[in-house]
């Protein structure tokens, strides 16, 4: 118990304001870039658990109209 007690004393980090800066960023990059994915794949995500796809709707309403 005593090695890692000392082990974790002797680490030293130093964060200056850019990493912080850095990884908002990153936080940002990463929920855009998810939110991207999700709108332009929505129809294979939706196909994927069952729910209709948007063409399938289009049929669909064009057999229903005389």
């Amino acid at each position: 118990m005593t090695f890692l007690a000392t082990s974790l004393a002797a680490i030293f980090g130093y964060l200056d304001p850019g990493s912080g800066s850095f990884l908002l960023q990153l936080a940002i990059a990463t929920i855009i870039g998810l939110a991207v994915v999700l709108r332009t794949q929505w129809s294979k995500i939706k196909r994927l658990f069952g729910g209709k796809s948007q063409t399938t709707e289009d049929e669909d309403s064009d057999d229903e109209q005389p």
